[in-house]
């Protein structure tokens, strides 16, 4: 064959060869996450199990009806549902980037963080489960935010959602280095009220709730009163990006899962609380007494909606607080979809993604 014959195969050969490494390179970035699309491919159909992650706090409620009740198990069918608890976000966070936890229930804040740590690639905001449910309550010799100089104010954890709040509003209040912040587990700061040895702490329930009915607490704070209509993401629930991509009709089981522990909390609300105590007690080893679940509960709504609107402000926050020297990117971190398909087919209202499901 001639030279001037071979030239036009060599081309279309160079032809393909780059063609294949764009088609490639498009591939593994869509497989990495980069793409808000994931691959059709990469779909692996159910998993094998879903290691879900929550608080045996009343913030919650939806988590521990949904695995009391078997809600969970059910929709998820031949996926074995394997459910770890935790005492505060940040320690979830590190489960969630380990690799160690598929989806979880945790606080907005933790749920920024873990966005943002991992430069908007590892999670996904997929739902919401509690708003509200969050108390500054003190000593009753403290009326007045100023009465806290020199005091002592517990959340618990460094980071977590209510240590964020917190730190907000003493910046607000210009009490910042004022007070005394530290972090204690939720169980260990009842006691230590009960000794004296804290004055104050920002709470969720039913820790908030205990602290009042069981310490001799009152509330200087209802977290609520700072946000409009009092609405504001206690707990949502996150998944990881490549188990979302992999096993998108597992992380749909679990939705219709939560979306059942919500109805079911709403329609049997004396059988809730029952449900969320038998697993408080099987969590902490001691049930709540009635006055303390029912306040608890007066002071929650379980709600599928995130709220996603107040997420900018929220990474805000975290700057006013001194936890980020800047607002972490919010942008692109929801994804409501698999959450509006489950409602919607229910013949529910859907949520809104506020713009955070784009980049």
């Amino acid at each position: 064959m001639s030279i001037s014959a071979i030239r036009p195969f060599r081309l279309l050969a160079a032809t393909l060869a780059l063609t294949a490494t764009v088609a490639a390179a498009a591939g593994c970035s869509r497989a990495g996450g980069t793409d808000d699309t994931p691959a059709a491919s990469s779909d692996k159909g159910p998993a094998t199990e879903l290691r879900l992650g929550y608080f045996p706090n009343v913030t919650h409620a939806a988590a521990l009806v949904g695995v009391g009740k078997g809600l969970f198990a059910k929709e998820l069918g031949s996926t074995k549902l394997v459910p770890t608890k935790f005492n505060a976000g940040p320690e979830e966070v590190g489960a969630l980037l380990g690799g160690s936890l598929d989806a979880g229930f945790i606080g907005s804040g933790p749920a920024i963080n873990a966005f943002a740590k991992s430069n908007g690639e590892a999670v996904r905001l997929i739902a919401g489960a509690t708003s509200g449910g969050a108390q500054l309550v003190v000593k009753p010799t403290i009326t007045k935010p100023e009465d806290l100089v020199g005091k002592t104010v517990v959340t618990p954890q460094l980071g977590n959602t209510q240590d964020v709040s917190l730190k907000k509003w003493l910046a607000q209040k210009n009490l910042t280095g004022k007070v005394k912040v530290t972090n204690l587990e939720n169980a260990q700061t009842l006691d230590a009220f009960k000794k004296g040895d804290v004055d104050a702490a920002w709470l969720p329930e039913p820790w908030s709730s205990r602290l009042v009915l069981d310490a001799g607490a009152k509330v200087l704070l209802d977290e609520a009163s700072l946000w409009p209509d009092g609405k504001f993401p206690t707990t949502v629930l996150i998944v990881r990006t490549q188990f979302l991509q992999e096993h998108p009709a597992t992380v749909k089981a679990l939705l219709s899962g939560l979306v059942s522990a919500i109805d079911y909390s709403a329609a049997n609300p004396a059988d809730a609380k029952t449900v969320v105590n038998d697993q408080l007690k099987e969590a902490t080893g001691k049930a709540l007494k009635p006055a303390v679940i029912d306040r608890a509960f007066k002071n929650i709504q379980i709600t599928a909606d995130p709220i996603a609107s107040t997420f900018p402000q929220l990474a805000k926050d975290q700057v006013t607080a001194g936890i980020a020297k800047q607002a972490p990117a919010v942008a692109g971190f929801a994804d409501l979809g698999p959450l509006n398909d489950v409602l919607g087919k229910a013949g529910k209202p859907t949520v809104d993604a506020a713009g955070l499901d784009s980049k």
